[in-house]
């Protein structure tokens, strides 16, 4: 899957909407896959202030998935090129 793909889903996600998030961690010489399943509260486009150095008017954005897990957890997921994204049907896992 492809970005475009993950940000085609993205734009149409609702909340009460059922995702599955696959995101390839890297930690050094380190890799692992890792699973977030939940229901979306939110979905936002984020500003934010990673590159401090730049120029002012220079904007960044994060697509920014907020979901409730089953046990009545919530998490916030920031979508990249390394993150899979799948909308699951009514299902509950």
């Amino acid at each position: 899957m492809v970005a475009r793909d993950n940000l085609q889903i993205f734009e149409h996600l609702q909340p009460g909407d059922r995702v599955e998030l696959t995101h390839e961690v890297k930690v050094g010489f380190r890799q692992w896959t890792s699973v977030t399943q939940g229901t979306v509260i939110r979905t936002e486009r984020r500003r934010h202030g990673l590159h401090h150095d730049r120029n002012r008017d220079d904007k960044v954005y994060s697509d920014v998935i907020v979901l409730s897990a089953e046990d009545g957890s919530r998490t916030t997921v920031t979508l990249d090129e390394f993150t899979e994204l799948k909308k699951l049907t009514g299902e509950v896992s």
